[in-house]
């Protein structure tokens, strides 16, 4: 296992404990919103804060792009950059939902290379390394061998409130529903993109996620066999926070129907552009 890899299991292990034993009394954490829907707890805080610490002592020069605390500085000269989030499925966890997860993921000039998704409350260790594969533990990933969407266990995550990408999002889930035969939305991306790698569901798509929620999955994925892009079949996906991930041919069924998404029915079969853009914040 490469170093780098080494420290970033050791700071997802601490920041793990922590979400461990606030789990066991969730009702005395303290609770704020970031915005409507949006929450961060005392523990997304301290579990950032933890992780953040061994990658520091570590690798003192490098820059961090964490959910809570932001990106530090001279984040956008810096040959490698650490991107966090100390506890995807902050809403799951708050409620005792038991699918959250702990996710981070380094680039190095501006390239995925390492991941790390640490789930607390199975223990489940996923890695990543650019050119060595995916690992779940001590076993090696592969994405399904799923051939159709007709086959496929689709992910997703649902925008909520007052979403620019509403209106898109729907057109999709209702042409998915049609087609495949289940749709998941368990509530952590990162969590739902290293199910992808490991075979668990053959394809996933969401509008409007940030860095932390999809840099670590993304690269699973890629190194488990699969494909990942975004909305418009690029690979924009970490600025842009549209992605769509699969097997090859479940991602190819699933690309199409997000990119036909983007324009709707307008009189005598003309297609207009919709008014969807901007970003989400999810949980």
């Amino acid at each position: 296992m490469h170093p780098m890899i080494n420290i970033a299991v050791k700071a997802a292990r601490r920041a793990g404990g922590l979400i461990n034993r606030g789990a066991l009394d969730i009702d005395r954490i303290a609770v704020a919103r970031k915005q409507p829907l949006d929450y961060v707890t005392e523990i997304d805080r301290a579990a950032e804060q933890a992780i953040i610490a061994v990658l520091r002592d570590a690798y003192p020069d490098h820059a961090i792009l964490a959910e809570e605390s932001g990106a530090s500085e001279g984040a956008s000269q810096a040959e490698y950059q650490w991107v966090i989030d100390p506890l995807d499925g902050t809403t799951n966890f708050i409620h005792g939902f038991p699918q959250y997860a702990v996710s981070i993921a380094c680039l190095q000039r501006g390239q995925l290379t390492h991941g790390v998704i640490y789930d607390p409350v199975h223990n489940d260790l996923f890695t990543a390394s650019r050119g060595k594969g995916a690992y779940l533990n001590d076993r090696r990933l592969r994405v399904s061998r799923a051939n159709r969407l007709e086959e496929g266990l689709i992910g997703t995550g649902l925008p909520f409130g007052e979403s620019k990408h509403m209106s898109r999002y729907l057109r999709v889930l209702r042409e998915v529903m049609v087609r495949a035969p289940g749709v998941r939305r368990a509530g952590a991306a990162s969590l739902d993109l290293a199910y992808v790698a490991a075979g668990r569901l053959d394809g996933f798509w969401e509008f409007g996620l940030k860095p932390w929620d999809l840099a670590a999955g993304a690269l699973m994925i890629l190194e488990a066999g699969g494909l990942v892009s975004d909305s418009e079949g690029g690979e924009d996906f970490l600025d842009s926070g549209n992605l769509v991930a699969g097997s090859p041919k479940v991602f190819a069924a699933l690309l199409s129907i997000v990119q036909r998404s983007s324009l709707k029915g307008a009189p005598g079969g003309a297609v207009a552009p919709t008014e969807d853009d901007g970003a989400d914040t999810t949980d």
